[in-house]
């Protein structure tokens, strides 16, 4: 009789701790497991810039993001480097680490979705803030040198290189956006033509003909870079989304 307990006992234990165990790693997989995707940006046949970052969009909240950021591969010929930054829960962001190669076609897969897009001939731009020119160069080869204006002082244009996030045929400048009343001296409210947009704080590349007498001397706007309006027009006609521009003293 005391053998039969013994053994019922034991059984039960050894049951319990299967139980146990099999419900933890039950809750392991499902912490693990990933929404799915629901975009991938660029999309398929797009033509962009070469420092265009990539964005998977999920259709939920992601939790692991870790496990999320190993799901996603960017390949040309080989795998390329890049790092990952969130826009938020659900929106992943991949940048490349440098540029992409130019005139290759890059895949992007992120669980069962996929995308496979085109970088042009490697458009880039040079802001100098100190010449005051703004300088495109196709392939490294320069083809364009223009007047410009950027940020005067205590608005200055921020240093760095930018990928070209939009690019619009006209935009509003509102000074109420940066913090300046219409009612101050230095407001504005007005129209725009020929925009790219660089941050989405609000500095752009536009068309600026109230400060053509100020392009290639010195620096007058809130932060943008001025373009006579022939030569924003160009611009505009030649920029990829993804182009990268390159501001500098």
């Amino acid at each position: 009789m005391r053998k039969v307990i013994r053994t019922l006992f034991v059984a039960s234990v050894l049951a319990a701790a299967a139980a146990f165990g099999s419900g933890a790693a039950g809750a392991a997989y499902a912490t693990s497991s990933l929404p799915a995707v629901q975009a991938i940006t660029p999309g398929p046949g797009q033509v962009v810039g070469i420092a265009t970052p990539v964005t998977v969009q999920f259709t939920q909240s992601v939790a692991d993001r870790a496990r999320a950021e190993r799901m996603v591969d960017v390949h040309a010929t080989n795998a390329l480097a890049g790092h990952f930054s969130w826009v938020d829960d659900r929106q992943l962001t991949w940048t490349p680490s440098g540029y992409l190669p130019a005139s290759s076609p890059i895949t992007v897969s992120a669980g069962r979705l996929h995308s496979k897009f085109q970088t042009n001939g490697g458009t880039t731009a040079d802001a100098d803030m100190s010449a005051h020119t703004f300088t495109v160069f196709i392939g490294g080869v320069p083809v364009r040198t223009m007047p410009a204006s950027m940020g005067k002082s205590g608005w200055e244009t921020p240093t760095g290189t930018f990928p070209v996030l939009s690019h619009d045929r006209t935009v509003t400048f509102d000074s109420r956006t940066i913090g300046i009343p219409l009612s101050d001296p230095q407001g504005y409210l007005i129209t725009g033509e020929f925009a790219e947009r660089l941050t989405w704080g609000g500095v752009y590349v536009h068309s600026a003909p109230w400060s053509v007498d100020s392009q290639g001397n010195s620096n007058v706007s809130h932060g943008c870079i001025n373009l006579a309006p022939a030569d924003a027009e160009w611009y505009y006609d030649n920029v990829s989304i993804g182009d990268p521009v390159t501001v500098h003293w």
